[in-house]
């Protein structure tokens, strides 16, 4: 745990000097808070004041926690998210994960998000929902539901979903609720700083057998970097994995942001680079 800390702690430290030196050299405050993904696992809608379309790759390590972005080693995401107009917002992965006892599988998942209350513009707040498809490790479909809220201004964001997953296959849940919730707040003209909270699986406080071995917690830093006049941005989160129940079901593999392991709390740490295909 110390360990983890420990590189997120220097993670805050490089890309803050970093950022001092940049605005140094060019200090000007931008006028909206227009990142593609700046929360790591909050999804946020776009408009069309932001950048149209996007790619990103994430990466992540993650002891005692399994499953996609939390695999238990090294996991990989390739992504894509881009503006369909009329406040319509597409998000799909791939993810690869590497375990660390050997073997390689993968997911996919995509989904459609409309804006149902602002979406106009950047600033201010926006609630939107949406729906899609997944594919998971074990090759089980599942059907996605989506709500997505934020609210964003010229020196701090915050992002909250609430995610629905109903799988077809009858040994799973009937019904999986996942939470997420992110803020940052502006500490030079190109770095965002704040916390980000998971909670996983969250139908095992009340469903004794939940099938992904119970509910999961994570809270940690949250870091975004955006350089100026620049196609890439980078985020940086990660922490403790706690799991608040235990479910004696053997876990799933669902797609899940930090794992599908009840033996016991883990950690992950996760990092995204974003690439601006339009700026």
């Amino acid at each position: 745990m110390k360990k983890t800390f420990l590189i997120l702690i220097l993670a805050a430290t490089v890309l803050n000097c970093a950022a001092q030196k940049i605005s140094d050299v060019k200090p000007e405050i931008k006028s909206g808070t227009n990142a593609a993904q700046p929360f790591l696992f909050s999804l946020n809608t776009l408009t069309a004041e932001n950048t149209r379309w996007n790619i990103h790759y994430s990466g992540s390590y993650g002891e005692r926690t399994n499953g996609q972005f939390g695999y238990d080693g090294l996991g990989q995401q390739f992504g894509v998210k881009g503006y369909l107009g009329s406040r319509f917002t597409l998000y799909a992965t791939a993810a690869i994960g590497f375990a660390n006892a050997g073997g390689v599988t993968s997911a996919e998942q995509a989904e459609v998000i409309r804006d149902l209350i602002g979406g106009k513009g950047i600033r201010g707040f926006r609630l939107g929902a949406g729906l899609g498809l997944s594919r998971d490790w074990s090759s089980v479909g599942s059907a996605i539901s989506r709500i997505t809220a934020s609210f964003d201004q010229t020196n701090w964001r915050m992002a909250g979903n609430l995610r629905f997953e109903k799988a077809f296959d009858k040994t799973r849940d009937k019904l999986d609720f996942i939470t997420s919730f992110g803020y940052q707040h502006r500490v030079s003209s190109i770095l965002y700083l704040g916390l980000e909270a998971l909670g996983q699986d969250l139908e095992g406080f009340w469903e004794k057998d939940e099938a992904e071995g119970g509910a999961k917690v994570m809270i940690g830093p949250s870091i975004n970097l955006e350089p100026n006049h620049s196609k890439l941005s980078f985020s940086i989160s990660g922490g403790p994995v706690f799991y608040a129940t235990h479910s004696q079901v053997i876990p799933s593999e669902a797609i899940r942001e930090i794992g599908s392991v009840a033996s016991g709390n883990g950690y992950i740490i996760r990092a995204l680079v974003n690439f601006n295909l339009h700026r």
